[in-house]
């Protein structure tokens, strides 16, 4: 945690690791308990609701591997929650992954406490993508989050299309 910089990452050491989406952090969004973010990211690439459960209830590789299967959100634009079709450069989109990590940072201790313990410090996340029709989260994305949720900003972040 040198230079003031934090490289939010899952092999890191803490705090690193336990804010990467890959770490086990369990919450409950919906009435569905994902067992991690990775989990609930990836499950939004599929359309059917079972198959999203299933998808919620991994951790890590695990979850990414079968959310890197599916590609067909990326060339539709189209993910998917509870049924509904979202357009993945959306307000609507970014406002659910926005409601996911609240709730991750409301119910569970660990991340909650990872994340308030680099209050001082510049987060990033070197490996991640900033190109949003090949992530299902960019860097920018993921980094404007964690910054809302350890400040408690209460500033509505507006989705912007390139």
């Amino acid at each position: 945690m040198e230079d003031k910089v934090i490289d939010v990452y899952s092999k890191g050491e803490y705090p690193s690791n336990v804010l990467s989406n890959f770490y086990p952090n369990e919450f409950v969004i919906d009435g569905i308990k994902c067992a991690s973010m990775e989990g609930f990211l990836q499950s939004l690439k599929y359309k059917n609701s079972k198959k999203q459960l299933k998808i919620c209830a991994k951790v890590g590789l695990q979850a990414r591997n079968k959310g890197h299967k599916k590609f067909w959100w990326k060339i539709t634009g189209n993910i998917y929650w509870k049924k509904n079709k979202i357009k993945r450069c959306s307000s609507d989109f970014f406002n659910l992954v926005f409601r996911a990590y609240q709730e991750m940072f409301n119910q569970n201790e660990t991340f909650k406490e990872a994340l308030l313990s680099c209050n001082g410090y510049e987060l990033k996340h070197s490996i991640g993508i900033d190109n949003p029709s090949k992530t299902i989260l960019t860097e920018k994305e993921f980094i404007i989050i964690l910054d809302n949720l350890r400040y408690q900003k209460n500033d509505i972040y507006q989705y912007k299309t390139k």
